[in-house]
């Protein structure tokens, strides 16, 4: 007989509703509705990282020293979630609003 998963407070985004309700039981089930599978060692120590950091700064942090600070090669966070909000909404932290858009359509090159 299957374990019942508990439910999660999200927004309408489904960014978690209170970041100190976050544990890795709570990660497993985000990474879930993300349509990822089981969460990696690798993805817990990533998603660990990013939550410290906004503890710390209340940002998100350069995406290149977040591998760096967990020990991985540089592009570790694209490679784990593709999509470093992804990463961030698994980590159970804030939405960081409408004004992330614009780095998911910021094209620097103009291709």
């Amino acid at each position: 007989m299957e374990t019942p998963k508990p439910d999660l407070r999200v927004d309408k985004d489904g960014f978690l509703a209170d970041y100190h309700e976050w544990n890795e039981q709570a990660a497993q089930l985000l990474a879930e509705r993300e349509g990822l599978g089981p969460l990696t060692k690798d993805m817990l120590d990533i998603l660990i990282f990013l939550r410290s950091y906004y503890e710390k700064y209340k940002f998100f942090p350069i995406i290149r020293a977040v591998c760096k600070n967990v020990h991985k090669p540089k592009d570790c966070l694209t490679e784990e979630f593709i999509d470093p909000v992804k990463a961030w909404k698994i980590a159970g932290l804030p939405n960081p609003g409408e004004e992330v858009e614009i780095f998911r359509d910021w094209n620097p090159l103009g291709f």
